[in-house]
């Protein structure tokens, strides 16, 4: 059934965006950001790349699919990288399988069961989950503590983001917003995807941070980098284990030994542990977090809800925790979860109000095939600064260690 014309009107883009508006609120009442809002962080992207509400494909490029399995349930599996198309004879146990063909790759999921799949996806490093799963970590969660550091009155304070995509540029760019000094730390080979693919959304969270290309296969150039670490006074990542090895990284050494550092760790599922291997993207983090589950309770039917919704709502946590323990002065490691992020945000906003709520996931049920809601486009108010503009400056004044 169709909502009357008034509700219609006093429902948010995005089911949780009256969440996400709330904690823009906190930060705008305890921290001084600018006041913004969740229907703008969670609807952006998608308003203004002229997104659709896909129903079981997800929104923009369609990369992640909700497939039924063969006992019934809904298994959710996101391909936006080459290597992840060569992985799925593995995966479904199939070497004949045809790759590209969706209708093919619908149908071999039928012939397996969900929790198979998950288990052996997530082994082969496959973003993948199920609509029924339940988080196996904390949303928040201190993975390491070190000493306290006293900051001058007026100290601005240095944030490394060493991030891709959205979940941790975000984060960084409302620590910008809070007045921070942000330096996003790109890779000579292998720069934010997003940078080309879209512009417009990379413009919006990178705005304002200076710009740094490091050959991460430069011994030199790494220390360096690990020497800007050591003077700063927050670092944002999102790496698996290994590849933070690979950069001769030791995140909890660094916050054990160098005063007041806060660490960032944004993850698909948790920081510790096997968890901690696993590959999360914001539409299947979604999905594992509940909230397609949430909208087959309400609407009878499975979907994605929002655009990679897990990402900007573990941006915003990201910035909360982060301007916390600045507050608070000890170093400290923090492990985000994005899925378990998801969890959080969908119960307390049924605490909060759960006949709004469903009333929000309804109309985006019956939403399917339409366009993203209109949003006024945020202008950057700060330049973007060229691809590694700024790396002499920063890493010739960062002591190799």
């Amino acid at each position: 059934m169709s909502l009357p014309a008034d509700a219609e009107a006093k429902v948010p883009a995005i089911p949780l965006a009256r969440w996400a508006d709330r904690q823009l609120a906190a930060l705008a009442r305890d921290h001084g950001l600018p006041r913004l809002h969740g229907a703008a962080l969670l609807g952006e992207r998608g308003a203004h790349g002229g997104y659709r509400v896909g129903g079981r494909i997800s929104a923009g490029l369609g990369g992640s699919r909700l497939l039924p399995t063969r006992d019934g349930r809904w298994f959710a599996l996101t391909l936006i990288r080459d290597v992840d198309r060569e992985l799925l004879p593995a995966l479904f146990q199939d070497e004949a399988l045809a790759v590209f063909d969706h209708a093919a790759i619908a149908a071999a999921a039928l012939r397996h069961d969900c929790a198979d799949l998950l288990e052996r996806g997530r082994m082969l490093g496959l973003p993948v989950a199920s609509a029924d799963e339940e988080p196996v970590s904390a949303p928040v969660e201190i993975l390491e503590r070190g000493d306290k550091r006293r900051r001058a009155a007026g100290h601005r304070p240095l944030v490394v983001d060493l991030s891709a995509i959205w979940a941790g540029p975000l984060a960084g760019h409302l620590l910008w917003q809070a007045g921070m000094e942000v330096v996003k730390v790109e890779s000579l080979t292998r720069p934010d995807l997003i940078r080309r693919d879209d512009p417009a959304t990379f413009d919006r969270i990178n705005q304002g941070k200076a710009s740094l290309l490091v050959d991460f296969a430069s011994a030199e150039q790494k220390a360096r980098l690990i020497g800007l670490i050591r003077s700063a006074d927050v670092v944002i990542e999102s790496s698996r284990p290994r590849a933070l090895r690979h950069l001769c990284i030791d995140a909890d050494a660094l916050v054990r030994e160098v005063p007041g550092l806060v660490w960032l760790t944004v993850t698909g599922h948790g920081a510790r542990g096997e968890p901690a291997n696993w590959v999360g993207i914001g539409n299947d983090c979604g999905v594992a977090g509940g909230l397609s589950r949430a909208l087959a309770e309400v609407t009878g039917e499975i979907g994605y809800v929002g655009d990679a919704i897990a990402d900007p709502l573990t941006g915003i946590v990201g910035a909360r925790e982060v301007l916390r323990a600045l507050q608070q002065g000890g170093a400290k490691r923090i492990g985000l979860s994005m899925s378990a992020i998801v969890a959080m945000a969908l119960a307390e906003e049924r605490a909060f109000d759960r006949a709004a709520l469903d009333c929000e996931l309804r109309s985006w049920g019956q939403a399917v095939g339409h366009p993203f809601p209109a949003l006024a486009p945020r202008v950057p108010s700060a330049p973007v600064r060229p691809l590694g503009a700024d790396t002499e400056r920063y890493l010739a004044a960062a002591l190799a260690c």
